[in-house]
Formats: C-alpha cells, sequence, structure tokens
C-alpha cells in the first residue's frame, strides 16, 4: 500500500464529501435521530468494512458516529481510505 502525497490527498478529499483531514487520517461525523439510529449505521458500516477488509476507528456518542479512516499499517492516508470512504457516503 503506497502512501498518497499531499497533491493526491487533496485529490481524493474533492471527491470525497463531508471528510476532512485529521492528521494522517480522514474523519466523518455523522449525526442521528437517536443512539438506536446510531448503532444501525454502525453495523451497517461494519459490514462495508469487512467486505473491503479495511476497517474505520468508530466511536458513538448517543446519536453521533464519528468515522476516523487511515491505513495504519502504511502509517498513513491511502487509496483504500477514500475508496471505503466514499463507501460509507453511500450508507
Amino acid at each position: 500500500m503506497k502512501l498518497l502525497d499531499e497533491d493526491a490527498i487533496d485529490r481524493e478529499l474533492a471527491d470525497t464529501p463531508d471528510w476532512e483531514i485529521a492528521g494522517d487520517a480522514i474523519v466523518r461525523t455523522a449525526k442521528f435521530k437517536d443512539f438506536k439510529e446510531a448503532i444501525a449505521f454502525v453495523n451497517r458500516v461494519a459490514e462495508v468494512a469487512e467486505e473491503e477488509n479495511h476497517h474505520p476507528d468508530i466511536t458513538v456518542r448517543w446519536n453521533q458516529v464519528t468515522l476516523t479512516q487511515t491505513t495504519h499499517d502504511a502509517g498513513g492516508l491511502t487509496e483504500y481510505d477514500f475508496r471505503l470512504a466514499r463507501r460509507l457516503n453511500a450508507l
């Protein structure tokens, strides 16, 4: 897995709405009606992450879910992070 350079990250980010850079990761927070809807979303995220064999860090705070995506093995952002982010946006 090849790390993306700054220009490639900017291009990928432009094609990945609602995500922003946070250090060596990209982050998105989604808000839901209540805890139950937030957890249902987390379960859908888990299904997609398993299909991709690429898993975000997930934080749940009642009706908010924050997804943090980076390629830990590579030490930063790769094309896999943005591909997964775009699939998660479709949820």
